[in-house]
């Protein structure tokens, strides 16, 4: 049997080891048993962990123990609803491409943008596809990304307009604010956004939300075909599909 694969940064394999032994005791630890059981001096010990405290990947209950922080956790809830939603959306996303003939899209939002986590499509809808799973895109040039920030106020939307700019990629990319906040009152409203052309031209895009047993929207499903071709008939197999994912992830909206 092969060895594990190590990092190439031995700070890092550090790292590893000292959340493996964290991992494996329930309980808060000193500096003196953490050390030991990783075998490292206690000096190098004690310098990773103030990095993994200061990253709130460990915590201090008391001064001189350590155990595993909340960050690991809030990291995993987030893995796990994706792996979540992606699971689900599957089946209705392959039965929602088979109705329509045009390329299915599951996106979440990761910072300022949002990433393609999975897609149904085939060779027949006549449209390269792109985007392949896991690429980005800014949020304000997309339908999905226009359904997050649609969920934020007002003053997280105008924050996001004032960090990023709101670049273009295409002569019907919203720049402007204004613009932006027009559009995304009528997605508040509507709870349906558009891509008209804004992210690539010759593409347009409808997307409806996914929501989860608290009501939050976690990710977005959205369709993509040739300008010339979307078709509004489309719409209410997309909200229907949306909201059957969303149903299996507990949601009662």
């Amino acid at each position: 049997m092969s060895e594990p694969a190590k990092p190439s940064v031995q700070v890092i394999e550090r790292l590893f080891l000292l959340l493996e032994v964290l991992a494996k005791n329930g309980q808060a630890m000193s500096l003196k048993e953490i050390s030991e059981a990783a075998e490292l001096h206690p000096s190098t010990t004690h310098r990773i962990l103030n990095d993994l405290t200061i990253g709130r990947f460990v915590e201090r209950p008391e001064a001189g123990t350590y155990r595993l922080g909340m960050r690991l956790l809030e990291l995993g809830t987030l893995v796990k609803d994706r792996l979540n939603v992606r699971d689900l959306a599957l089946g209705p996303m392959r039965e929602l491409h088979r109705l329509i003939q045009q390329p299915v899209n599951l996106s979440v939002r990761q910072g300022d943008e949002i990433i393609y986590i999975e897609r149904a499509y085939s060779e027949r809808s006549g449209m390269q596809v792109v985007r392949a799973i896991g690429g980005r895109a800014p949020l304000h040039l997309t339908s999905v990304g226009k359904l997050f920030l649609a969920s934020d106020d007002i003053a997280r939307i105008r924050a996001y307009a004032t960090r990023t700019g709101l670049p273009s990629q295409t002569r019907n990319s919203l720049t402007q604010l204004h613009q932006l906040e027009r559009e995304l009152q009528e997605a508040q409203r509507s709870g349906v956004a558009r891509d008209n052309e804004e992210l690539e031209l010759g593409v347009r895009c409808i997307a409806a939300g996914i929501r989860d047993d608290q009501g939050k929207l976690v990710a977005g499903l959205s369709i993509s075909a040739p300008a010339s071709r979307m078709e509004e008939s489309w719409l209410p197999k997309l909200q229907s599909t949306a909201n059957e994912i969303s149903k299996a992830l507990g949601y009662r909206g």
